[in-house]
């Protein structure tokens, strides 16, 4: 994710500021530190939580949907350090099409990816098989996250993943804000 997030690491480090993207583990994990990030006594600079939203998120704000989803108390934290990747990263992989065939080359399967211009109602279960359909017949194989995504992450072109992910788009706006008005 680091790579991917390399444009807006860029414009932090033109403040002279230190970034820091923290993985944590699971989805509980996640918010366990993010929520000890955000009310800590230690200073914390910009701090955001992104997870997979793991289900469409209809007509709600992100944070009710965690609370449903999750059972996660967000009152703490502000709308905007909230982000969702839509319903699950994979999304965010499948919005740059060129770069994904590109890296599994011979027999990749272009049109088994959805071509909606926003998969963000794309389901969770739709993306992983059309993915997995994609890949099957490639030299490197199946997707896989642990051996694939990281290098796909570096790739991928972050301008086409929010054009076609509007959550991807606000994340990037919103950080692009912070930084602009520090």
């Amino acid at each position: 994710m680091d790579g991917f997030l390399d444009p807006i690491k860029q414009l932090a480090r033109e403040k002279s500021w230190r970034w820091r993207l923290v993985p944590c583990g699971g989805r509980d994990q996640t918010f366990q530190r993010f929520r000890n990030a955000v009310t800590g006594t230690q200073p914390g600079g910009l701090i955001v939580l992104l997870v997979d939203a793991e289900a469409g998120v209809h007509n709600q704000t992100l944070r009710a949907h965690l609370q449903t989803r999750d059972h996660w108390d967000l009152a703490f934290a502000t709308d905007e350090m909230v982000h969702l990747m839509v319903q699950i990263m994979e999304t965010w992989i499948i919005a740059d099409q060129e770069t994904l065939a590109a890296y599994y080359g011979s027999g990749f399967q272009n049109n088994a990816l959805p071509s909606a211009a926003n998969l963000e109602g794309v389901s969770k279960a739709t993306v992983d098989s059309a993915l997995a359909q994609a890949t099957n017949a490639t030299q490197k194989g199946v997707y896989h996250k642990i051996r694939h995504a990281g290098e796909l992450l570096k790739r991928i072109d972050h301008r086409k993943v929010r054009q076609r992910c509007p959550s991807c788009n606000r994340l990037f706006d919103t950080l692009e804000r912070w930084i602009a008005a520090a």
